[in-house]
């Protein structure tokens, strides 16, 4: 290939913000003169790393615009740890049918055993295939809503409203206003039937009377929440206190 000619391809490949292909075009080309590629084959070559290329940002975007505290897939989960727990219906909720139905999901168990782990991990498999997430502690999101309802702006295009996978975690950790129930009912019923939300909690059902002040609010929570959910019961010990005791005994 001459010069003139390299020059115009790059050239072109910029314009068209090709910019993979344009990273690599020179190795594969050696690659493929080396190997006596065909043309068909180099031009398959070029396309799949472009293609992937775009996948990978497209998917670090989502991520970023979900607010993903971390990023930790579900084959980093010891499932070993929790010897109770039950790994297929954990397993089950990664073919994503549960969105597809429109249906929530409620993880429950004490801290550290792993209820966010678990949550972020579904949210990384919604996102590589295609679905908008959205994360978000408890705390968070009723700052979020008190400001809507202060501001008169119940913008249902809000992330938070309209995403087809939001996890709301740490519900339980701090008790609620009965005023604040009720923004919290708002919010799970625009989504009700809607769309998919996860919530971690470490209060049993049975204790949500008591975290959101008001029995006849807290039942219409849990009726809506509860009428299309997969409920997983996390019983055990905490990852983060079993790390702690381990360092302990390396330093002792």
């Amino acid at each position: 290939m001459t010069e003139m000619i390299k020059e115009r391809v790059n050239e072109n490949l910029g314009r068209l913000h090709l910019n993979r292909i344009k990273e690599v075009f020179d190795e594969l080309m050696k690659q493929a003169q080396d190997s006596n590629s065909s043309y068909l084959d180099l031009l398959d070559r070029l396309l799949a790393e472009e293609v992937c290329a775009k996948e990978d940002r497209r998917i670090k975007t989502v991520f970023k615009m979900g607010c993903l505290p971390f990023e930790k897939t579900i084959d980093e989960y010891d499932f070993s740890f929790h010897p109770d727990l039950d790994k297929r219906s954990v397993m089950n909720l990664f073919d994503l049918e549960f969105i597809a139905q429109k249906e929530n999901v409620i993880f429950l168990g004490p801290p550290g055993v792993g209820k966010t782990h678990l949550a972020v991990a579904l949210a990384i498999k919604a996102a590589q295939c295609g679905q908008n997430i959205y994360f978000t502690t408890m705390a968070n999101l009723m700052n979020k809503l008190k400001n809507d309802s202060i501001s008169g702006k119940t913008d249902k295009c809000r992330a938070y409203y309209r995403n087809a996978l939001v996890i709301v975690d740490e519900v339980g950790y701090m008790p609620i206003s009965r005023q604040d129930a009720h923004l919290f009912f708002q919010f799970v019923s625009c989504r009700y039937e809607k769309n998919s939300t996860i919530l971690t909690s470490n209060k049993s059902f049975t204790e949500w009377e008591e975290l959101f002040g008001d029995p006849v609010i807290a039942t219409a929570i849990l009726d809506r929440l509860l009428h299309h959910c997969r409920v997983i019961n996390i019983k055990g010990n905490s990852y983060r206190l079993k790390h702690f005791q381990q360092k302990k005994e390396v330093t002792a």
